[in-house]
Parts: structure tokens; C-alpha cells; sequence
């Protein structure tokens, strides 16, 4: 196990912490994807939650994530220094010291699992508290430095908030937040393994053996298009659940096909070509990454409005 190399900033000149820095630290992006699926798994579920047992679990999750995040910069901040990319963040830029850093994440991982316990179920408690674990632990101490796997196991972490929500709203589990699990955890390696290919350098340098510097980035390329063409079909079966409904079908079919088409353009690339033009094409698919996981989301949520309302199109051919 690869222990944080605080020498290499701990010298950096230190400034007075702000409070944007110690929000910095709870990773408001990746908060705001695990608030969005969570918050959906909890809406489309079979039972309502109460608002106020519904906002205060939402804001219980959103501190999980932030303890996550907060926990994962801590261990991180020595490569995170040596990549262009992270260096200005808060803890090897300075401006936070790392015991700052742990001891956030350690409070708000205790606080939000307890209080998620209190407001709604021990179920949904129990997967915040292993999502933490997970995500801190088992990915960032261990998978991270260890195995160009790292993203494809790891991603399980930012898989299991449709599952918190739906255990909010229901107390158990079953195929249907399932489903929203694999489409995140299936979704999760071409997403990373894109910003990779135009990212290679600073992971090189961190030493972080991502798929692109072990395997090499036609490899990298191919596995995408093949991760991208058995994500398709796991994302369109929602549509046959008690969730999904042709509305839902009609969005995965559009948004899959345009998901293994940008796969497939991926990996037809030259990288000399790819290098020439500034990695266009891989950021471009990296953007649509993150438009097709939102979009599968909201075209659930949409269903569920529908159906909220007595407006569910499978029905329509019957009140026509």
C-alpha cells in the first residue's frame, strides 16, 4: 500500500484557507452527481418519502459524498500535486493542511451516515456507510495506485447512490435500482478512460497506472467501444421494469446509439491524429458521457412525473 508523499508540498507557501477552499474539498461536481441519481433513485421508487424525511436524507448523502471526496484529496494530494490538473486544489496548493482534510471527511463521514439512520432506515445507512468506505478505501487507498482496474472496481462507488435512495423510500431493494446500478458502474470506465487518453501525461507522471499507460491508448480505445456496446443493453432494460415506460425507451435507444457511435469514432483514432487536433474527439465524447448518464436519469424521472400524474404513455392507447 502506497502511503501519501507529504514532502513533496509540504513546503509549498501556505495561505489563510477560505471557505470555498474547504468547499473545494468535498468535490461539489461529483456531489452533484451522486446528489442527482440518488435523489432519483429515491423519486421514482414505488413509495413516497415525506419532503422533510426526503430533503434531510438528500442533504445526509450529499455530506456522505463530500466526506468521500474530502478523504479521497486528503490521500491523494501528493499525486494530485503533480498533476496539472489537481494542483491548484486545496490541499497540495496549500491552503488546506491534510489533517484539515481527514478530519472533515472523518466528521462528515460520522455525521451523515448517523443522521441518514435517524431520518430514514439502517439499509440506507449501511450502503452510505460502505459507499464511503468503498470509495475512500477500497478505490482511492488501494485500487488507485495499484491496477489499471482501478476505474473499472472503483466505479462501484459512484454506483451505489440510486440504491441509497431507493432503500430511503422503500427500506429494501430490487431489480429496478439494481438496473440504475449497473448503467452507472458500466458507465463509469469509458467515461474515466476518455479523460485518460487526454490526460495520459499528468497520470503518467503521478504514476497512477491508468488503462492508457499500462495498456496503451489503442487498447484503451477498443475497450471503450467494447464497454459502450454491453452498456446498451443494460441501459434500455429499465424501460421493461415497473420504472421505464416508452418515453424511457425512446431516450436510452437515442442516447445509446449515439454513445457507441462516439465509441466507435473513438476507436478508429489515430493517435498521432488525436494529438494533432488536441484530443477533440475524446473530449467531446467525454462531454457526451456525462450528458448521456444525466439524460437516462431524467428520461426516468419524466416516467415517473408521467405516471405521478395519470399521464404514463403505455397507457395512452387505452384512454385514446
Amino acid at each position: 500500500m502506497t502511503e501519501p508523499a507529504w514532502d513533496i508540498y509540504a513546503e509549498a507557501p501556505r495561505g489563510e484557507a477560505q471557505m470555498r477552499d474547504y468547499f473545494a474539498l468535498l468535490k461539489p461536481r461529483v456531489m452533484s452527481l451522486v446528489v442527482f441519481t440518488a435523489a432519483v433513485g429515491m423519486l421514482i421508487a414505488p413509495v413516497g418519502v415525506h419532503p422533510v424525511i426526503a430533503f434531510a436524507s438528500i442533504l445526509c448523502i450529499a455530506a456522505g459524498a463530500g466526506a468521500s471526496g474530502a478523504l479521497n484529496m486528503w490521500w491523494d494530494a501528493d499525486i494530485d500535486a503533480l498533476m496539472r490538473r489537481t494542483a491548484s486544489r486545496p490541499v497540495p496548493a496549500g491552503r488546506v493542511a491534510p489533517d484539515e482534510a481527514l478530519g472533515l471527511g472523518v466528521g462528515l463521514a460520522l455525521i451523515s451516515v448517523m443522521s441518514l439512520f435517524l431520518f430514514a432506515n439502517p439499509l440506507a445507512a449501511g450502503i452510505l456507510a460502505f459507499t464511503i468506505f468503498y470509495y475512500a478505501v477500497i478505490y482511492t487507498v488501494w485500487l488507485k495506485r495499484l491496477t489499471p482496474q482501478n476505474i473499472v472496481i472503483g466505479g462501484a462507488a459512484g454506483a451505489f447512490p440510486p440504491l441509497i435512495g431507493w432503500a430511503v423510500a422503500t427500506g429494501g431493494l430490487s431489480i429496478e435500482p439494481v438496473l440504475l446500478f449497473a448503467i452507472i458502474f458500466m458507465w463509469t470506465p469509458p467515461h474515466f478512460w476518455a479523460l485518460a487518453l487526454f490526460a495520459d501525461t499528468d497520470y503518467r507522471r503521478a504514476g497512477v497506472p491508468m488503462m492508457p499507460a499500462v495498456a496503451g491508448a489503442a487498447r484503451t480505445r477498443v475497450l471503450i467501444l467494447g464497454y459502450a456496446l454491453v452498456l446498451a443493453p443494460i441501459a434500455i432494460l429499465p424501460a421493461f421494469t415497473a420504472i421505464g415506460g416508452p418515453l424511457y425507451l425512446a431516450a436510452a435507444l437515442v442516447l445509446n446509439l449515439r454513445f457507441v457511435l462516439g465509441a466507435w469514432r473513438l476507436a478508429r483514432r489515430d493517435e498521432a491524429a488525436a494529438r494533432a487536433d488536441g484530443f477533440a474527439v475524446e473530449k467531446s465524447f467525454f462531454g457526451l458521457s456525462i450528458v448521456y448518464l444525466f439524460a437516462h436519469f431524467l428520461a426516468l424521472l419524466a416516467e415517473a412525473g408521467l405516471g405521478a400524474a395519470g399521464l404514463r404513455l403505455a397507457d395512452w392507447p387505452q384512454l385514446l
